[in-house]
């Protein structure tokens, strides 16, 4: 359990006080929930200030600008000042709550093809993965559980796949012959993830028919996500639960694709854009626009 004072210097906090039986932070916890005490640290938002005076004890991170808002002789908690709240308590998550990964774990029922290239002492394999031949893992990899790496996938340094993903497998394209019956398109290419790539849960990311299908440098996949073969999603963007990206879609950098979008094959997805709930995107987007709707619609430059 961290020591409250170790908190305070490692966010480079402002306090008021930091009394004695306040040493010891035992959770981390919503200011609303009801077993919140003096052994509890969580944050507060300056637009629900209204609660700090309702608790009985506890420790609060909140703004800068919050503490000249609050009449500290009136309430019980100990306020944390910083210039983010919300950000200053989830790396307070990160640095003293969150289970950290353990590198150099390779589950025993995990099964990698010799010709896979990675460090042993810094990745972390979970039970039934499976990578498949020609795969490249940098360092501080972390894969979930029941997860497949297809063949010749490249992944980079920092990523974390979730458990029940397949990770480069074959797209649904098909060609029709003179029959008229289907043939599926040979997929010979590959997916690559850059550095800082998380995926969640029960993601599928095919492999290109040609080229590769790229996930560039801190990308962001919710659970439950399908990415087509040969999409190409720029640099910190975000897919969130239940989106598909269909075939060949190039999205930009700094884009927020919220939970049950659809994008339809072959489009442009600008840098900046945001494409709202539920959306089925048919039409390319703009730099910085904000779509939505079923067939999505221009609703406001962001």
């Amino acid at each position: 359990m961290p020591h409250l004072k170790d908190i305070v210097a490692f966010l480079d906090a402002r306090v008021e006080e930091l009394s004695e039986n306040r040493i010891v932070v035992e959770n981390a916890l919503s200011i609303t929930d009801p077993s919140f005490n003096e052994m509890a640290i969580g944050w507060c938002s300056d637009a629900n200030l209204d609660i700090i005076p309702t608790l009985l004890a506890g420790n609060v991170i909140v703004s800068k600008d919050a503490i000249e808002k609050i009449d500290l002789s009136s309430i019980d908690v100990l306020l944390i000042a910083v210039d983010h709240p919300r950000r200053a308590f989830m790396k307070v998550l990160q640095h003293f709550f969150a289970e950290k990964p353990l590198f150099g774990s390779i589950h025993p029922s995990a099964v990698i093809d010799p010709s896979v290239q990675l460090n042993k002492n810094a990745v972390s394999v979970a039970a039934n993965v499976v990578i498949e031949k020609g795969s490249v893992l940098g360092n501080n990899v972390v894969i979930g559980a029941n997860t497949v790496v297809k063949s010749h996938t490249k992944i980079g340094d920092n990523c974390s796949i979730g458990s029940n993903c397949t990770i480069g497998g074959v797209g649904f394209g098909y060609e029709m012959d003179e029959d008229g019956n289907y043939d599926l398109m040979p997929h010979i290419g590959n997916v690559v993830l850059h550095n800082n790539v998380e995926i969640g849960n029960n993601v599928c990311i095919d492999r290109a028919v040609m080229g590769s299908t790229i996930l560039h440098e801190n990308v962001k996949v919710d659970n439950l996500v399908h990415i087509a073969h040969g999409v190409v999603i720029g640099k910190n963007s975000l897919i969130i639960a239940n989106a598909m990206i269909a075939g060949s879609v190039t999205i930009g950098e700094n884009v927020w694709v919220s939970p049950s979008a659809s994008v339809r094959q072959k489009l442009t997805i600008g840098d900046k854009s945001l494409v709202g709930l539920g959306s089925v995107v048919v039409k390319n987007v703009q730099e910085e626009t904000v779509v939505a709707g079923n067939p999505a619609k221009v609703f406001d430059k962001k």
